[in-house]
């Protein structure tokens, strides 16, 4: 009997210190290797981690800034002209415009008046075609728009910047001076542009 209890008390003992032991042996061991490479792969992986870093930076602010470089042309001092693929054109300040839409506010369109005369042979054959064009303030049609657009972009063929001293341009300033309270859709809401042409064709 007292053989066995010696026996017992000799045997080694399996604690779970021992496991945690030898874990921290492995532990040392990948310290050991990372520290182990030489100096010039440490650096030249640290090197790499911080150019990749930079370089997801670097494309993250040219998304953010460059996605809309097309904003920077519209001159804020002045009207644009904003032509649409169905032939229309309408005038006014582009305040934004991006790959969905142009906002287009203060805005203007022509008119075209066409009347048949007869010449001087009073013969309607031969009758001569006047095209008077007009200058009109949107907001008094029939559905009573407001003073804003939201234009669809692919619905835009292209948009201009306009001179401060074009045609459609000095027609606007005309119309702004005349009605300082702004539109009176009691009124006739179009200007006559004073430099628009009144063209005669005879065919």
């Amino acid at each position: 009997m007292e053989f066995n209890q010696s026996m017992r008390a000799a045997a080694p003992a399996h604690s779970p210190s021992g496991a945690a032991a030898s874990g921290s042996v492995g532990g040392g061991k990948a310290s050991r290797s990372w520290k182990g490479n030489p100096m010039w792969l440490r650096v030249a992986l640290i090197v790499l981690l911080f150019a990749a870093t930079a370089v997801v930076v670097v494309m993250v602010v040219l998304v953010y800034l460059g996605g809309n470089n097309e904003q920077t042309f519209v001159n804020k001092s002045q009207e644009q002209a904003v032509f649409l693929t169905n032939g229309q054109v309408y005038f006014g300040h582009v305040k934004s415009v991006n790959k969905q839409y142009v906002d287009l506010e203060g805005i203007y369109y022509l008119n075209v008046n066409q009347q048949v005369q007869p010449n001087q042979s009073g013969s309607s054959a031969n009758a001569a075609s006047n095209q008077s064009v007009s200058l009109v303030k949107l907001g008094c049609e029939l559905h009573g728009p407001t003073d804003q657009m939201l234009i669809n972009r692919d619905q835009v063929t292209f948009w201009e910047n306009l001179k401060s001293d074009g045609q459609v341009t000095t027609a606007i300033t005309q119309w702004v001076k005349q009605n300082p309270t702004g539109q009176k859709c009691t009124t006739s809401n179009s200007t006559s542009n004073s430099s628009s042409t009144s063209n005669t064709t005879k065919p």
